[in-house]
């Protein structure tokens, strides 16, 4: 049997380290047999867990054996790693167990420095720090989850879901994982990626800058079919100052605002109208319905259609 041992730090997440030990422990094989033996791991005798108070019956030999280590988030993502937990789990992965985590717990393995060169996710709230402390690592903030083949990372809160279905059918195959899948009412395959569940708020200006007053006005036309000669005009500036200062100022350009605010706006029309997708693009600005689609999908990773699904 698949031995699996989830790992409890201080502060930990109760979803995050619910979500394994509860789609794991439901695991069956086609004769009735459960597929996985699960260990719940803590790094000392009480860990706290926000609202209540754990204790693990098993410590961090725990993970000693194990074919699987999970790593849940924490409330203080950045917190310094307890030695004895960073050798822990560095012996393992010598040991060849896969380690994946859920949320900010890529956090821990960025610690360990097991991420370094590989590709990783985390919650996309968090994905500029984890960049910004940890740059040999390359932080893919738009997907669910990320598979090195030893190492795993996970998104945020549900996609840790994803992450232990996409596992299970590593392990068992496609069938016993659908039907770990129905267990948890959840899809095997979710459409689209964490990119969908991002805010994509424009790019900030302090208030009082050069830009503002061109901000709000490109905001209240956003429908108008508008070109870089036209916001430079409305600027009164030439085009490459107008660019100039938009690095500047917002660190993109004026179209590639002007495309992210249409898209934002576009999300709140398909969140709170029954308007059709083709009258939304019109409304926001897209020169034609293929031209939204292709726009909203390339910054959202789920169609239109797929995203009022989920949202509206």
């Amino acid at each position: 049997m698949h031995t699996v041992a989830v790992l409890a730090l201080d502060r930990v997440i109760p979803f995050d380290l619910s979500t394994p030990i509860e789609v794991f422990a439901r695991t069956r094989l086609p004769d009735g047999r459960p597929g996985y033996q699960i260990r719940v791991c803590a790094e000392k005798p009480e860990i706290d867990a926000g609202a209540f108070t754990l204790r693990a019956p098993w410590g961090l030999e725990g993970l000693k054996g194990a074919d699987t280590i999970i790593v849940p988030g924490t409330n203080v993502p950045a917190a310094p790693l307890a030695p004895a937990v960073r050798d822990a789990l560095r012996t393992a992965a010598e040991d060849g167990t896969r380690i994946a985590s859920i949320c900010v717990g890529t956090f821990v393995l960025a610690a360990t420095g097991l991420l370094d060169g590989l590709r990783a996710t985390t919650h996309w709230i968090a994905a500029d720090l984890l960049a910004a402390t940890h740059p040999d690592i390359e932080v893919d903030p738009d997907v669910l989850y990320v598979d090195n083949g030893q190492i795993l990372t996970s998104a945020g809160a549900a996609a840790g879901l994803d992450l232990c279905l996409h596992m299970i059918r590593r392990d068992y195959g496609s069938a016993v994982a659908a039907d770990a899948a129905r267990l948890s009412v959840m899809p095997l395959e979710r459409e689209g990626g964490q990119a969908q569940f991002i805010v994509h708020d424009y790019a900030p200006t302090p208030q009082g800058s050069a830009l503002e007053p061109l901000l709000n006005w490109l905001q209240n036309n956003l429908g108008c079919d508008l070109t870089l000669a036209d916001i430079a005009a409305q600027a009164g500036t030439s085009t490459r100052t107008l660019i100039r200062r938009f690095r500047e100022q917002t660190g993109t350009t004026p179209l590639q605002w002007l495309h992210r605010a249409r898209v934002r706006q576009a999300q709140h029309l398909l969140e709170t109208t029954h308007h059709s997708v083709e009258r939304i693009g019109t409304q926001v600005g897209f020169g034609s319905p293929t031209a939204f689609r292709d726009r909203f999908k390339r910054t959202t990773g789920v169609s239109p259609h797929a995203y009022r699904r989920t949202f509206g």
